[in-house]
């Protein structure tokens, strides 16, 4: 793994916490979550506030995130937004943050300013014991404050408030007045500078599980699906159930749901080249697994080695080869049935909703597409990995390096397609207008 972390392909872009005043601030609210501190001088978070680091520390890297289930989080900064989400448990729980934060993005900055924010993503089930309750998981709740509780003193001032200019009799109340001067003294002016976080609930109608082997839930298809990765864990569950295995299933699970597309058969896709890289990685499994050695970065030589093992390679390259063919007008289109090994390997995700939750299910279709599963199940990726002969993973290690990492949203959308557009993040005000010289101020 050491490879990975060093060309940036495993924890990479998280945001390095050194100074003793954050270090501070995340122990209060570190312990407040779950009564633990850490001691260490410096370490790195990712978007939720975990840290590898300190996981190790504790021998917990699951602090924050407590029988898997209603992830914790702590934000220091607002910079927290772009680093990736490690451990996740579910697929949803990045996009979910990411959008608290961008939503909340001002107030996050003001706050974070001072102190920590810290929060769950809380849903109906608190805990994932049995497979079943997976399918409760439909709505996701937000719920933030600061470890001073920053947040609910600043909604119960304005509350004292509305109180004082409502009630006639409110002059007189000096229980009232004084319970509203305690508050201001912790929480300033929030007639100017409210303290207001929203708390967005989150709908998710499909998502992946790591619970119980590995579950895709559907609850928006017909029937509601449960796609398994071992259906001997789940049990019987009052969804359809399809075992990830099998292939004759799954693909008219896609099909029927217009879930996904062949490569080939998309317009203005340059399909020639994606079907070769695929094919050029199943080769190169097949001579690693075969005891040989991979020439770097000599596409001469890689070629003149893959023709050498070309009677070893397995279904899947010689169904993407005559793809290959159809698409550059050189052969007859050929039939490749969902019991066919390149079945999977010739698919993508049609643009919708669940896209990138259906190109993770393909890529656990299809792992010797090590681009495909790198991008969009980096979870198996890294298991997966760490069982390969060590001339594939120098391959494709410094291949992803030099093809993936310089360019990533290009190379993901000549691979799937434009994504939605990104979500605006409106500049942030001058320094000058936030804070006068009796501290923050709102323009008016």
């Amino acid at each position: 793994m050491k490879r990975l972390i060093t060309l940036g392909l495993m924890f990479g872009n998280l945001v390095e916490v050194s100074s003793p005043a954050l270090i501070a601030r995340y122990n209060r609210a570190l312990e407040k979550l779950t009564g633990k501190r850490t001691e260490l001088p410096d370490f790195h978070v990712d978007i939720s506030g975990f840290s590898p680091e300190i996981g190790h520390e504790l021998g917990d890297d699951l602090y924050l995130n407590h029988n898997g289930c209603n992830r914790q989080f702590i934000l220091l900064t607002t910079e927290q937004k772009t680093a990736p989400l490690l451990n996740a448990q579910f697929s949803m729980s990045r996009d979910i943050l990411r959008r608290f934060i961008v939503e909340n993005e001002a107030q996050l900055f003001a706050l974070t300013a001072r102190d920590a924010v810290m929060g769950e993503l809380e849903n109906s089930v608190f805990d994932v014991a049995s497979p079943a309750q997976l399918l409760d998981i439909r709505k996701i709740t937000i719920h933030a404050d600061t470890p001073e509780a920053h947040v609910a003193d600043a909604s119960a001032l304005e509350t004292r408030i509305r109180r004082f200019h409502d009630e006639p009799d409110a002059w007189f109340d000096d229980v009232l007045i004084a319970e509203m001067i305690e508050l201001a003294k912790k929480t300033g002016d929030v007639t100017r500078n409210p303290i207001v976080l929203t708390e967005p609930t989150f709908t998710e109608e499909a998502f992946w599980a790591a619970h119980h082997g590995g579950m895709y839930v559907f609850h928006d298809t017909d029937p509601k699906t449960v796609i398994a990765v071992d259906p001997s864990r789940t049990g019987d569950l009052p969804y359809h159930t399809i075992a990830l295995s099998d292939h004759a299933a799954l693909a008219t699970f896609l099909q029927d749901n217009d879930l996904a597309e062949q490569v080939v058969t998309v317009k203005g896709l340059d399909s020639a080249a994606i079907l070769r890289q695929k094919m050029d990685f199943i080769a190169v499994d097949t001579a690693t697994n075969l005891g040989h050695d991979l020439p770097n970065d000599d596409r001469r030589a890689l070629r003149k080695l893959l023709q050498k093992v070309r009677p070893d390679l397995p279904d899947a390259y010689e169904g993407l080869n005559d793809l290959l063919k159809w698409a550059e007008d050189d052969g007859p289109w050929p039939r490749i049935g969902s019991d066919h090994a390149a079945y999977f390997y010739a698919l993508r995700a049609t643009n919708g909703p669940q896209r990138d939750l259906v190109n993770q299910l393909l890529a656990e279709c299809a792992p010797l597409d090590v681009r495909q599963l790198f991008i969009c199940h980096k979870q198996l990726f890294y298991q997966l990995y760490a069982d390969w002969p060590d001339a594939k993973k120098t391959f494709v290690a410094d291949y992803l390096a030099r093809e993936y990492q310089i360019d990533k949203t290009g190379a993901r959308e000549a691979l799937f397609g434009p994504g939605d557009p990104p979500m605006e993040t409106p500049p942030p005000e001058p320094v000058t207008r936030r804070v006068g010289p009796w501290g923050a101020m709102v323009r008016r």
